[in-house]
C-alpha cells in the first residue's frame, strides 16, 4: 500500500491570513471573535462572529476570478495557492492528470444566493439574475476553479458532509493516493457563512452563542457556561503526496497521513449521538488503519464546538476509545479561538495537528474557566496557554449535521 504525506499547507482564518500568522496566534491563545461587519446585525440575536481580518480579494486574485466566484471559492483559491507554493511542486515536471483537487464546503455560495434573491425581490420580482449566479452558487465550483487556476487535470470533485467536510475531503484524497489513483492532491475546505441567512438560521436552531457583550469569551468548549458555537469563516488547504513521489523531488514533509475513517450516527438531523457511538467507532477504525493503539495518540484536536450536548457526547466517545488510559493524551478545542468554520473546520484543525507535531506543542483551549462536571477529572484538556509536548501522533475529530463522523490521524515522519 502506498504511503501518503503532507508537503504543503495554506490557511486563511480569523486568526491570520497565512499559515505562519494563523499558527502563531493559535498557539498564543488569541480569539478571532468580534462584532459582525459583513451585514447589519442590529435586529439579530447574534451580533458577532470570527470574521477574516484585512482580506482583500483584489490583492490576491485577478478581476475575472473575483467576478466569477463566490467568497467561499475566493477563500479556497487563496489557501490553495499558499499550499501549492509551500509544497515547492513544479507543475511543469509532473503529469497533470496525476494531480487533482478534492475540496469541501458545507454551504457553498450562500453569499451569492442571498445577493441574487434579494436583488430579485427588491427589483419588483423581475428576473434579472446574473449569468454567474449558478456557477458562483454551486459547492463544487471551488474545486473546479482551483483546478483551472493551476491546470490540474486529475480527479476533481467536492465533498460535502456538513461540519465533517474538511476531514472527509482529506480522507478521500488520502485514499485515492493510497490506492494509486493519483500522486498528488490539493485538498481541504472553505466556507463563507457570515451572512444574514446563515447566522439567522443557526440562531433559530439555538445552536449559537448569544454572548454579545463579550464575543472573545463566547466560544468556550467544555465550560459549564457554554451556550453555543461562534461562526467562523475562511479556508484550509493541504497538499497530500505519495511518499516516494515527494522523496524523489526532495520535498519538505510535514507529516504522514496514516489513518482515516467515517461512520454515521444514524440518529438525528443535527444532534450527535448522546453516547458518542458513531464517533467512537470512527476513531477506532482510523487508529486500526494506522496500525496504532489509543495509547499511541499524543494529541487530539476535538470537534468541540461549545454546544451543551455536542461537547459531552464527544467526551463519551473519547472515553469509549481510550478507556482508562488517558495518561498520554493531550486534548484541546481550538474552535475556542477560531470559531466554527463549518466545512473548513477539519482542514484548519488538521493544520494545527500537523503544527503540533512540528512544534512539539499543544495549542490551547481558551475560555475554559469552569470545566463541566460531566468531563472526567483525568481528561488532560490543555487550557489557557499552549503546552510543550513531544507529539508523534495527532488525531483530528470532526462531526457534521446528518450524523457524519470523520476522523484523520497524522504521524511524525
Amino acid at each position: 500500500m502506498r504511503r501518503v504525506v503532507v508537503t504543503g499547507l495554506g490557511a486563511l482564518t480569523p486568526l491570520g491570513n497565512d499559515v505562519a500568522t494563523f499558527t502563531e496566534n493559535a498557539f498564543a491563545g488569541k480569539s478571532g471573535a468580534g462584532s459582525i461587519t459583513k451585514f447589519d446585525s442590529t435586529h439579530f440575536k447574534v451580533k458577532f462572529a470570527c470574521e477574516l481580518k484585512d482580506f482583500k480579494p483584489e490583492t490576491y486574485l485577478d478581476r475575472n476570478e473575483i467576478k466569477r466566484s463566490d467568497l467561499f471559492t475566493q477563500y479556497g483559491l487563496y489557501a490553495a495557492t499558499e499550499a501549492l507554493n509551500d509544497s515547492g511542486l513544479d507543475l511543469n515536471t509532473i503529469d497533470r492528470f496525476r494531480i487533482g483537487v478534492i475540496w469541501g464546503s458545507g454551504q457553498g455560495g450562500m453569499n451569492t444566493f442571498e445577493e441574487e434573491v434579494t436583488a430579485y425581490v427588491n427589483g419588483g420580482m423581475i428576473p434579472r439574475f446574473s449569468p454567474f449566479f449558478v456557477p458562483r452558487l454551486i459547492s463544487n465550483m471551488a474545486s473546479g476553479m482551483i483546478s483551472m487556476k493551476f491546470g490540474l487535470m486529475g480527479i476533481n470533485y467536492t465533498a460535502v458532509s456538513a461540519c465533517a467536510t474538511g476531514n472527509t475531503a482529506i480522507m478521500d484524497a488520502f485514499n485515492y493516493i493510497k490506492f494509486g489513483k493519483a500522486d498528488v492532491f490539493i485538498t481541504g475546505g472553505s466556507e463563507a457563512p457570515v451572512t444574514a441567512a446563515s447566522i439567522g438560521g443557526f440562531t433559530s436552531m439555538k445552536a449559537m452563542s448569544t454572548r454579545n457583550d463579550d464575543p472573545a469569551a463566547a466560544s468556550r468548549p467544555f465550560d459549564v457556561d457554554r451556550d453555543g458555537f461562534v461562526m467562523g469563516e475562511g479556508a484550509g488547504a493541504l497538499v497530500l503526496e505519495e511518499y516516494e513521489h515527494a522523496k524523489a523531488r526532495g520535498a519538505k514533509i510535514y507529516a504522514e497521513v496514516v489513518g482515516a475513517a467515517m461512520t454515521a450516527d444514524a440518529y438525528h438531523m443535527t444532534a450527535t449521538h448522546p453516547e458518542g457511538l458513531g464517533a467512537a467507532k470512527a476513531m477506532t477504525m482510523a487508529l486500526e488503519e494506522a496500525g496504532l493503539q489509543p495509547s499511541d495518540v499524543d494529541y487530539l484536536n476535538t470537534h468541540a464546538t461549545s454546544t451543551p450536548v455536542g461537547d459531552i457526547s464527544e467526551i463519551k466517545a473519547i472515553q469509549k476509545v481510550f478507556g482508562g488510559d488517558l495518561s498520554n493524551l493531550a486534548i484541546s478545542a481550538t474552535k475556542s479561538m477560531t470559531g466554527h468554520l463549518l466545512g473548513a473546520a477539519g482542514a484548519i484543525e488538521s493544520i494545527l495537528c500537523i503544527k503540533a507535531i512540528e512544534k512539539s506543542m499543544i495549542p490551547p483551549t481558551i475560555n475554559l474557566q469552569n470545566v463541566d462536571p460531566e468531563v472526567p477529572a483525568d481528561f488532560n484538556i490543555v487550557a489557557g496557554t499552549a503546552k510543550a509536548k513531544n507529539v508523534n501522533v495527532a488525531m483530528n475529530n470532526t462531526f457534521g449535521f446528518g450524523g457524519h463522523n470523520a476522523i484523520v490521524v497524522f504521524k511524525k515522519i
